[in-house]
């Protein structure tokens, strides 16, 4: 079976303006050149009717003188033929010439070759610059056999040629340019509303489903703009039920999962061991207990963030010095249980921002330090400002570096997606550590970049915030 062949893709609606709009122009100047052309091909029919009107008047108009044979020929005006001459002067000639085509009266130049026939012949003829229209006939009369022509100048085609030029061709050719320009400044500005609002969906966020100002738009615009409306409020709100969902379940399930941790940990107690299971088993219940009180709380922590991502509020001011200091008491137990070496290196720095979002960021990551780098190991947490590249103003930064086992520099985009582990990882985690940071990071407008250590050993997670100046 032969593939269906794809819709060939519609040319775009500029295009199409333009095309339509100057279409017409075009039917235009050739429909004018042609009833030009029309009109002068009349007027040349008038010309050659009327030098076939006067020719046989040039004819009577000769006379003879002198004995038979030959009688000398000379010409007697008729009056039609004066006034014609008179009028074109400069324009116009006659000649009369013998059998052999010799200039017996008139204008020498019009010396030719005697027509074939007795029937009136016409003729082009340059001369001086001048196109003449010349019209022949042969006649016999009392001198004999002669040849009367009679010349216009003034060539109705050569006045075509010229008028289509300079009256038809050249204004029609700066009008399609003209209008070329015009038009196609025109539909380009006609049709700025829709590259705006192509602009503004392209520079959006993905979690960005505020709606579009329908009130400024165009009223061709508008319904499109309503309708994308709609659609990000449909949108909007599915997302926020899942939100509330995943934040509702999460907190339902602290509560009785802290107590059935707690009532764990009291059995793994040697004295607390009254339902006499193996210490192997209750370990593992603890550990299982631990898990998914652990990932209740991440996952109510990355459904806040993702709310407040969707729905931004007013920013305050953080001192990250006192942010580390807190954090880091919080985990002073964990490191001193697995003899790790937490440091501090911070200097005093302001930053605008959501405190309890920068909190769990900074959590998150020192949990995962403290987690997997090995015992006797180090983790230290840093933030000041840091110059950047480029003569830009110093950034301020929040930083957690420790000498574990690192991450592989192809790995350390997919670390940052959600429940992603890395193959082969020892302990207990999620996969979510990283990802609400990351979350967190975007919610601030930054992004948490994931480096090697300083030693080469381990891992450095640094995000970049802007700093309060005075």
């Amino acid at each position: 079976m032969s593939p269906t062949p794809l819709p060939k893709p519609a040319a775009g609606l500029q295009q199409r303006l333009l095309l339509l709009l100057l279409a017409p122009l075009l039917l235009l100047a050739a429909l004018n050149t042609w009833f030009d052309y029309q009109l002068a091909d009349t007027n040349a029919i008038q010309q050659d009717r009327q030098l076939l009107t006067l020719v046989p008047q040039l004819a009577e108009s000769i006379q003879a003188y002198g004995a038979w044979p030959p009688q000398t020929p000379t010409l007697h005006m008729a009056p039609e033929i004066a006034e014609f001459l008179a009028a074109r002067q400069g324009r116009s000639a006659y000649a009369v010439l013998n059998s052999e085509g010799g200039v017996l009266l008139g204008s020498a130049w019009l010396g030719d070759y005697p027509p074939p026939t007795y029937e009136p012949e016409f003729s082009s003829q340059e001369y001086n610059g001048v196109v003449y229209r010349i019209v022949s006939q042969r006649i016999v009369g009392s001198p004999g056999e002669l040849t009367v022509r009679l010349a216009d100048g003034a060539s109705v085609r050569t006045q075509w040629l010229l008028r289509i030029w300079f009256k038809v061709a050249l204004p029609n050719l700066l009008l399609g340019l003209g209008a070329g320009f015009g038009v196609h400044w025109a539909v380009r500005r006609a049709l700025r509303p829709l590259r705006e609002l192509r602009d503004a969906l392209e520079g959006r966020s993905p979690r960005d489903l505020t709606p579009l100002d329908a009130a400024g738009s165009p009223d061709e615009v508008r319904p499109l703009v309503e309708s994308l409306n709609r659609l990000f409020a449909l949108v909007n709100a599915q997302t926020e039920s899942q939100r509330r969902f995943v934040a509702d379940a999460a907190h339902q399930l602290r509560t009785p999962l802290a107590g059935l941790q707690a009532q764990v940990e009291a059995w793994a107690l040697p004295e607390g061991n009254t339902l006499t299971l193996p210490a192997e088993q209750l370990h593992k219940l603890r550990d299982a207990t631990r898990r998914t009180s652990q990932l209740a709380t991440q996952l109510l922590a990355l459904s806040r963030a993702d709310a407040r991502a969707g729905q931004p509020e007013p920013t305050q001011a953080i001192a990250l010095k006192a942010l580390c200091e807190q954090v880091l008491e919080d985990y002073l137990d964990a490191a001193a249980a697995k003899h790790i070496d937490l440091g501090l290196d911070a200097s005093d720095i302001t930053v605008m921002g959501y405190p309890w979002l920068l909190r769990e960021l900074l959590s998150n990551l020192v949990d995962n330090a403290v987690r997997y780098t090995p015992a006797h190991g180090h983790v230290t947490l840093r933030c000041g400002l840091r110059a950047s590249l480029g003569g830009a103003p110093a950034q301020a930064y929040l930083e957690v570096e420790d000498d574990g086992p690192g991450i592989p520099a192809a790995e350390r985009q997919r670390v940052l997606e959600r429940f992603y582990r890395l193959p082969g990882t020892q302990g207990d985690g999620n996969g979510l550590g990283l990802a609400i940071a990351d979350e967190i990071s975007r919610v601030h407008h930054s992004q948490l970049q994931l480096q090697g250590a300083s030693q080469g050993r381990g891992l450095r997670c640094t995000l970049a915030l802007e700093p309060v100046r005075e």
